[in-house]
């Protein structure tokens, strides 16, 4: 009972592709591929340590005790 040889891992690929096909085989691997791009882009947008340049925040302050104020009434 010990690993699987070449020729099961053969036969296993051969059912998957007849299963699922190679169109949506190939379709699969480049989203997986682009997750993993996009969560490597975040993990390493988001180190600290790192400054972030060429990041503009927009905002406007209507009033500081306004934000004070409901706060103190969600108490």
């Amino acid at each position: 009972m010990g690993s699987f040889s070449i020729w099961h891992w053969l036969i296993v690929l051969l059912v998957v592709i007849l299963i699922f096909g190679t169109k949506k085989l190939r379709n699969i691997g480049s989203d997986l591929g682009g997750a993993v791009k996009n969560f490597k882009e975040g993990v390493r947008d988001d180190e600290p340590g790192q400054q972030q340049e060429g990041k503009v925040i927009e905002g406007e302050v209507t009033s500081k005790t306004q934000a004070k104020d409901k706060s103190s009434t969600n108490v």
